[in-house]
C-alpha cells in the first residue's frame, strides 16, 4: 500500500465524523447517553470508545505512552467536548500520516497492550486497523441514531469521494 491511500482515509476519516457528529448534536442530551442495545452502551460510550481507540494507536505511533486506560473509559461525559476533541485527533491523524515516508510503512511498531502483552504488527496494518476501527463503531453509533429522530447521514466513501472539497483532498 501507498501513502496515498492513507492520506485519502485519513480525509474520508474526517469528513465521516464531522457529518455523524452534526447529525449527533441534533439529539437533546439524555438521547445522545440513552442505555441502547449496542456493544459500548449508548452513542455516548461507542463515541469515546472510537476515541480511545485512536489515542492507544496514535500514542503506540508517535513513541508516547498510552494516555487511555480501558477501552471502555468515558473520556469526555458531554457531545460538544467530544467533538472538538474529535476534530483535534482527525487532525493528528492526518498530520501522522501526512508526515510519515514510504520506508515507514514498511516498518514494524513495537507495543505493549493495554493487558500489558508486548506485540508488533506492521505500520501499514496499524493504520488500516485505526480506520477499519472507526468505519466498525461508527457504523454502530449510526445505527443507534437511526433509533431516534434525527436520520444519520450517509457516510459511504463512495459520496465522500464525489463530494470532497479539494483542500480537503
Amino acid at each position: 500500500m501507498d501513502i496515498a491511500y492513507f492520506k485519502t482515509f485519513a480525509r474520508y476519516n474526517r469528513w465521516a465524523n464531522e457529518r455523524l457528529y452534526a447529525a449527533c448534536a441534533k439529539l437533546a442530551p439524555d438521547e445522545y447517553a440513552k442505555p441502547r442495545a449496542s456493544f459500548f452502551g449508548s452513542i455516548k460510550g461507542t463515541l469515546n470508545h472510537i476515541m480511545v481507540g485512536d489515542r492507544a494507536w496514535l500514542d503506540r505511533l508517535e513513541g508516547a505512552t498510552v494516555s487511555v486506560k480501558t477501552y471502555d473509559e468515558i473520556l469526555y461525559d458531554d457531545l460538544p467536548s467530544l467533538t472538538r476533541a474529535r476534530a483535534a485527533e482527525d487532525a493528528r491523524i492526518i498530520r501522522l500520516i501526512d508526515d510519515l515516508g514510504p520506508d515507514e510503512l514498511g516498518c514494524t511498531l513495537y507495543y505493549t497492550t493495554m493487558a500489558g502483552d508486548r506485540a508488533e504488527t506492521p505500520t501499514s496494518l496499524v493504520l488500516a486497523h485505526i480506520f477499519n476501527h472507526q468505519t466498525h463503531h461508527r457504523g454502530q453509533a449510526h445505527d443507534q441514531l437511526s433509533q431516534t429522530s434525527v436520520p444519520p447521514p450517509p457516510l459511504d466513501l463512495a459520496i465522500f469521494l464525489r463530494e470532497k472539497p479539494k483542500e480537503k483532498a
